[in-house]
């Protein structure tokens, strides 16, 4: 499996979906799964369609239960949304940082990037319960033809190839992810009736509840950073509130969920916790 992921990369986040990490030594997919207990059928089909966007899995499509197939969409969908998408954010702010703060046509493409996170993520919460459309990608496409083409050459060129890049992979997944609902998804709910399909949804729902649940340590939301910064910056809650054009509830419902999944109560701590995790700087 090294040699394998050691040439395609890309591989790697998909992987991790299942909870396979790397550091796989020299073991086979097969041992991997094995070990723990997956579907190495599945993640095999998983890994073709990524490779090949030729590959038809139709041969092995009803060995896979509805359930198995589903629950890796929503690990995807939550693997967007806090780990790719803030990873495209952490280049692009360095990037902005390094290379002129003040630069309007770097603000304008800030903007643009955070248009694209609002709209990635509101489509991709919506994707959870409804599986009709593909997700977006003309925002992410313009951003890195931007990056590419229409930007000062006197900008640090190496944080813009870091951004490229990991905008560029990002692309790359949701393209094999769209193919992926087309070819094994979409093709397995119809298999099912009307009632089936909602008992799916309901008891991947649930599964996602525990998981939230069971994990205290989740990374926190775009929106959970963004008001932990001006947190330790001394700002109170009205504050917040005014300046995100929030409630006051809604800025102590934040508060709550990220004493929840830091474990760390005291500004002193959290300004800590924001160093020791690159969200501000000394």
């Amino acid at each position: 499996m090294a040699d394998v992921l050691a040439e395609h990369c890309e591989l790697i986040p998909v992987l991790n979906r299942f909870g396979i990490r790397i550091g796989v030594g020299n073991h086979t997919l097969l041992e991997l799964c094995e070990a723990d207990e997956l579907n190495v059928d599945f993640i095999l089909t998983v890994l073709n369609v990524y490779l090949d966007d030729s590959y038809l899995p139709d041969t092995s499509l009803t060995l896979f239960d509805a359930g198995l197939i589903a629950d890796y969409f929503q690990r995807t969908v939550e693997n967007y949304i806090e780990v790719l998408v803030p990873n495209i954010e952490k280049h692009l702010n360095a990037f902005i940082a390094l290379s002129g703060s003040e630069s309007s046509e770097l603000s304008m493409l800030r903007q643009l990037f955070l248009r694209f996170r609002e709209r990635m993520t509101g489509y991709l919460q919506q994707m959870a319960e409804d599986e009709n459309d593909d997700l977006p990608d003309d925002l992410l496409h313009d951003l890195k033809s931007i990056l590419i083409k229409h930007l000062s050459r006197e900008y640090n060129q190496n944080l813009a190839y870091a951004t490229i890049f990991s905008v560029h992979s990002l692309e790359k997944d949701l393209a094999a992810h769209n193919r992926l609902r087309n070819k094994v998804l979409r093709p397995k709910l119809n298999e099912l009736d009307h009632t089936a399909i909602q008992e799916l949804q309901q008891s991947i729902s649930d599964e996602h509840n525990h998981r939230q649940n069971a994990s205290s340590d989740r990374a926190l939301t775009n929106r959970e950073t963004e008001i932990l910064r001006l947190i330790v910056k001394g700002h109170t809650n009205k504050e917040i509130a005014d300046e995100l054009n929030i409630s006051h509830n809604t800025v102590l419902t934040h508060r709550k969920n990220i004493i929840a999944k830091t474990g760390i109560k005291t500004v002193p701590g959290l300004t800590f916790y924001c160093i020791r995790n690159g969200l501000i700087s000394m």
